[in-house]
């Protein structure tokens, strides 16, 4: 199974259950590995036979615009759905982290993995 993968991401959104983290836009770091189905792109060398990492960006960053979510869990749920649903990956491992949130703390945040992850 060939995996792409997404470090270090950083997009500025709202997220928190608190009244301020409502208002107040955060700064979150994403890393995704993503499985891709039926990768051909080694051999054929069309970005076709893959998945368009540049296209998963501006897939997710479409998809929070003006949204706010309570829980980084959801966030990566909300991730997880997205990256399957529409670009037909078979597993994915999404890490979300708030960033500098609590003193002598870099990162704060929740790994998931979702879907088959197959050895082929």
């Amino acid at each position: 199974m060939d995996i792409i993968f997404i470090n270090e991401y950083r997009l500025t959104m709202l997220i928190g259950v608190y009244e301020w983290e409502k208002r107040v836009p955060q700064t979150v770091q994403i890393d995704l590995e993503i499985a891709i189905p039926d990768n051909r792109a080694g051999q054929s060398d069309h970005i076709r036979d893959t998945i368009n990492y540049g296209t998963v960006i501006e897939h997710i960053e479409r998809s929070v615009a003006g949204r706010h979510f309570g829980l980084i869990e959801r966030f990566a749920e909300h991730l997880a759905e997205l990256v399957m649903h529409d670009f037909g990956a078979p597993w994915i491992k999404v890490a979300v982290a708030k960033l500098n949130l609590m003193r002598n703390v870099k990162r704060i945040g929740v790994m998931i993995e979702r879907g088959t992850k197959n050895q082929s």
